[in-house]
């Protein structure tokens, strides 16, 4: 199991290869859906307060993968789902290729050599993106099994983001959580709570 930066989403044509910007790599948010679990997990209560400082330090991939191991229990089944996956947007990249007839047979050709040439870059897109995922959805029994109202965080190393994805992941539940979120300037910094509304 194995997670590194990849970069945006491939965009692949019969003219070469480009990056989405509007779909990174979720691989920059582990980082910090890491460190506001390990928040929760230190007691989770009503109002949880991001506890510590961050240190703007980067961890090692093979450390942030042991770091969400202890809050996903089931990361190796998961992890195991990731080759499919990637396969199966592979394959749906390769059948609109083939179904397009305004293409010769050189940008065909040329357009399918370019997906081939990336199939590793989507399994590692895939991979970053199912974990990523998975630790939402922790996060999310997190905030449930403790009934947590509010959360209050930095908004800054991607934590305003982690949290604009788990609301979605909050909406989806069985027993959906709303919540609402709330920027303000304080002494300290830009600082972003979250409000969570238990039914």
């Amino acid at each position: 199991m194995k997670l590194q930066y990849v970069g945006n989403m491939p965009i692949v044509s019969k003219n070469g290869v480009g990056f989405d910007p509007l779909q990174p790599d979720k691989y920059l948010y582990l980082h910090a859906v890491l460190e506001l679990l390990e928040a929760l997990s230190y007691g989770a209560t009503e109002q949880t307060q991001h506890l510590y400082k961050t240190q703007h330090k980067d961890i090692k991939p093979s450390e942030l993968l042991e770091g969400l191991k202890k809050y996903i229990k089931n990361l190796d089944e998961i992890y195991q789902t990731r080759e499919a996956k990637a396969e199966h947007l592979v394959d749906e990249l390769i059948q609109r290729v083939k179904e397009n007839d305004s293409l010769t047979d050189d940008e065909r050709r040329a357009w399918l050599n370019n997906i081939d040439i990336m199939k590793d870059y989507y399994l590692q897109y895939v991979t970053n993106k199912i974990v990523y995922e998975a630790a939402l959805d922790a996060l999310a029994d997190e905030i449930a099994v403790a009934k947590v109202k509010k959360v209050t965080i930095p908004m800054f190393r991607n934590y305003g983001i982690v949290l604009k994805d788990l609301q979605g992941v909050l909406e989806r539940r069985k027993s959906p959580i709303d919540s609402k979120m709330k920027v303000e300037s304080t002494p300290e910094g830009i600082v972003g709570t979250i409000y969570f509304s238990h039914y």
